[in-house]
Formats: structure tokens, C-alpha cells, sequence
């Protein structure tokens, strides 16, 4: 399979030698080798480059991605931007660089490209307004020097209205159309009748969106496993990235990336679903979030994906399409063992849809070692609705990183309906909590811990809206 992609304003050949390949692999190989490979799990960012899209306002924009966990037949027609891309043509450095020169913001320096790519993302950002720290938050500096680095990313200026760039490698990226050729370990099918053709044709065909888990394990696999393998991206699917707000429900696509979730919910529905709104920022890194999807967290299964407890208290539908055509079923009912769902042979998952109305009050608690970018030890969402006399009208509860799979207290739940939102209701539930999952001892917390970690987040949710319920009163 013959790839174009446009790399630092020019357009090179290749040929992809195998779906496992990453990006990082074949740049470093060619002799790019200011993309470091620090952990090959997305969680260091010393292999960051710039990846350019058009948002759903047709506006283009660099993205910092991990470039360990992207295939190189995923940039196919894509616009990519190494740190050896950034400096000016002329060859001066980029704002972006300079500053950092000025405020020593590099100690070894092997961190340090990440941190530029990553910058030099945010300094182009459309309607950027103030520092966000999410956007060197996938960034790890063994040295600890964040400081200046900080310091650099809190005064990036806005650029020169002059200043072509991004216009210049959007225009320049090469058009290639989606594809499915014959024997290729990697295709991108241009619509869902086509994948779903694929994946049933062949045992051998995985399905892949952002690929930040099935990368980390592809990096880690036996080289000799790559030949088995065929990837289907599902990145040139439009109808996997729809979003809508309707007046009976909200429809999330699995294909949707979370970053643009999170934008859009705060452009088009703010407010709207608490729970998403608090979750996302701690959903791993902005460098993850630029390609991890909705889809392939629900596909994973893992029992602490941080979005399943989430679409458990909100009581999500998860639409699925696959040969025997398309279906619906709860998301309680998608879990069946540990990462293990109810999906079919051949099937996907195509969108989410979280009924309206939700909950009024609705909190996601995540206890982690630590605050951003880490594995959670237990998590917790919470959606309640209270009549106006203060008693428990609608109460969903569900857990993750207590069992096999993400749980949902149905016991806790029933036990509360009518009951008035008070301590001592409270603590008549905390004892159904004793026998809800099964905890295991790991190197992130005791089975012991994690059983008072339930109750103590209960009450949390509680001490932070018993005010509401007060008020109601």
C-alpha cells in the first residue's frame, strides 16, 4: 500500500510495511529522530508532532498527537509536523521556540520536542483565549523543570495576523480518498457499509478509531503478530462522528474524538451534561484526547475506563450496526465479563445516546494517584433528581475499578427512591455498598481501601448536594 501524506511542508511516498508500524517507528527510522520514544504508551509526549484537521466549523488546525500510538497508514493524506518542521523556512526559530530559549525552558532536552510540538499546537489553536494548562498536560519532563515551561505556554502571544502557516499546510496536504484495497493490512473504508463488509470477511480484521489502547499493545506485541493482523480504520466514516442535540435525547458518535466532544458540548450545550463536562478534563491527556473516541473506550471494556461509569449513571443506549444489521441495547447490558461486551462478530458500535432529561444533579468523582493523565483506583458518577419536598425522585449510581466490569448500584438505588436526601438516608445505604463488586488488591489500593473509597464518595456526593436539597425544603 502506497502512502502520501504531506511531512514539514512536503509531500513524501512510502510504503506502509505492516498495519503495527508507528508513525514514530518510520519517522525515526528516516532520520527524524527529534520524536523520542519514552514509554510507547501515550503517556509521556516526547514523542509528540502536530497532526492537521478541519473542526466542524471547516476551520484547520494543528493537533499535538502521540505519534507512538498512530499507525503510519492512519496519516494517509493527512498533514503531519515534526519538531524539525517547526522552525521558520528561512530556518529561524518559531515564536514558539524562541521563547522557550529566552526562559531556559529545557534541562536534558530529551522532553523538550514534545513540549515544542505541543505549543506550537496551542499557539495556532483557533480562538484561543488565556493558558490551558490540558495543553502540556501529556507532556512528562523527568526533570521537573515545568516552571518556565509553564511560564512560556501562560504568555504565548496571539500570532502575527500575517503569520500563513496553517493555511499554508492546509492547503498543501495531499487528497487521498478513503480506501479498502484488496489484501492491504490496513484500510480505511470510506463508509460503515464498507467496514462492516471487511470485518466480516475476515477473523483477522480489528477494528481501530483512535487506536490509543490497540497501539500500546501493538507496540508491545511480537513483531511476527503484525502479518496476522488487519486494521480497519474508521477514521473516514463520517456518520461515526455525529453529535447532536435533539429535544429527546443527545447523540454522540463513536468515531467522534473526545477532544472535539468536549468542545462541542461547551459550544452547543453547556451546562447541559455535568458528569461530561467533569470527566473529560481528566480523561488522560489533551495528546490522547485528540484521537481516543467514545467507541473505543465502550470497545475496550476496560473495568476503569473512565467514560463507562459515566454512561452507566446517565443510562446511555449504545447503538450497534453489524452483518444481521442494527440494534440498540442498554449500556448495563454492554459489559458482560472483563473486557468482554455484547458485541457481535463483525459489528460496531456507531453511536451513544444519552436520554433527555437528565439528571439535575450529576457529579463524576475519580480517585487517582494522580489528578491528571493516571488510571483511576476507583471512580464514581452520580445522577439525581429530587422532588420539591427534598426526597430522592430519580438516583442512578455506578462504579468503576471495583470488578470485572463497571457496575451499577440497582440495590442502592431502589433502597433510595422516595426516601428524603438526608445523612441518615445515607447511611442506611452505605451497607448495600458491602456487597456491590468484588475489589481486588493491586498496586493502586487494597480491596479494603477501595470499599471504604465507595462509601466515602457516596457521602461526598451527598455533603455537596444536600445545600440543593435544603433549598428545595
Amino acid at each position: 500500500m502506497t502512502l502520501r501524506f504531506l511531512l514539514n511542508g512536503h509531500e513524501v511516498e512510502t510504503e506502509a510495511s505492516g498495519a503495527n508500524v508507528s508513525l514514530l517507528t518510520w519517522l525515526r527510522a528516516r532520520g527524524l529522530t527529534g520524536s523520542k520514544e519514552g514509554c510507547a504508551e501515550g503517556e509521556c509526549g516526547a514523542c509528540a508532532v502536530a497532526m492537521l484537521r478541519i473542526d466542524h466549523h471547516g476551520r484547520p488546525r494543528l493537533e499535538a498527537v502521540n505519534s507512538c500510538l498512530v499507525p503510519l497508514a492512519a496519516v494517509n493524506g493527512r498533514a503531519v509536523v515534526t519538531v524539525e518542521g517547526v522552525a521558520k523556512p528561512d530556518g529561524g526559530l518559531h515564536t514558539v521556540q524562541e521563547a522557550l530559549v529566552r526562559a531556559g525552558g529545557s534541562q536534558c532536552g530529551y522532553c523538550t520536542p514534545g513540549f515544542v510540538v505541543s505549543l506550537f499546537c496551542e499557539y495556532y489553536r483557533p480562538g484561543r483565549s488565556g493558558f490551558d494548562p490540558e495543553s502540556i498536560s501529556g507532556n512528562l519532563c523527568r526533570c521537573t523543570g515545568y516552571r518556565p515551561i509553564v511560564e512560556v505556554a501562560r504568555a504565548l502571544p496571539t500570532p502575527d495576523p500575517a503569520d500563513t502557516t496553517l493555511a499554508d499546510i492546509a492547503h498543501a496536504a495531499p487528497c487521498v480518498r478513503s480506501e479498502a484495497t484488496p489484501g492491504a493490512r490496513f484500510v480505511r473504508p470510506a463508509d460503515l457499509e464498507g467496514a462492516l463488509r471487511v470485518l466480516g470477511a475476515s477473523p483477522e480484521a480489528v477494528p481501530i478509531a483512535g487506536g490509543t489502547d490497540l497501539m500500546v499493545v501493538a507496540n508491545a506485541a511480537d513483531p511476527g503478530e503484525d502479518g496476522k493482523r488487519i486494521f480497519v480504520s474508521l477514521s473516514g466514516i463520517a456518520e461515526l462522528r455525529r453529535f447532536e442535540i435533539a429535544p429527546e435525547s443527545i447523540v454522540i458518535g463513536a468515531g467522534l474524538p473526545l477532544s472535539d466532544v468536549e468542545e462541542r458540548l461547551a459550544e452547543e450545550a453547556p451546562g447541559l451534561v455535568p458528569m461530561l463536562e467533569q470527566i473529560l478534563p481528566l480523561f488522560s491527556s489533551r495528546l490522547v484526547k485528540n484521537r481516543a473516541t467514545l467507541g473505543g473506550n465502550l470497545g475496550t471494556a476496560s473495568p476503569i475506563g473512565d467514560t463507562l461509569p459515566v454512561l452507566l449513571a446517565l443510562d446511555a443506549r449504545v447503538a450497534v450496526a453489524g452483518p444481521e444489521g442494527r440494534r440498540e441495547l442498554p449500556v448495563s447490558d454492554f459489559f458482560v465479563g472483563y473486557r468482554k461486551t455484547a458485541l457481535r462478530r463483525g459489528e460496531l458500535v456507531t453511536h451513544v445516546e444519552l436520554p433527555r432529561p437528565l439528571a439535575a444533579l450529576q457529579r463524576f468523582y475519580k480517585v487517582s494517584k494522580r489528578v491528571l493523565d493516571d488510571i483511576s483506583t476507583v471512580s464514581a458518577a452520580f445522577a439525581l433528581d429530587l422532588t420539591p419536598d427534598g426526597r430522592v425522585a430519580r438516583f442512578s449510581v455506578a462504579y468503576g475499578g471495583i470488578a470485572a466490569t463497571p457496575v451499577r448500584a440497582t440495590a442502592v438505588e431502589e433502597r433510595a427512591a422516595g426516601q428524603p436526601w438526608t445523612l441518615a438516608t445515607i447511611e442506611a445505604l452505605l451497607p448495600l455498598l458491602e456487597r456491590l463488586g468484588s475489589p481486588l488488591t493491586d498496586m493502586r489500593g487494597s480491596a479494603e481501601y477501595r470499599r471504604r473509597v465507595m462509601g466515602k464518595l457516596l457521602e461526598k456526593f451527598h455533603h455537596e448536594t444536600a445545600p440543593t436539597a435544603k433549598a428545595a425544603e
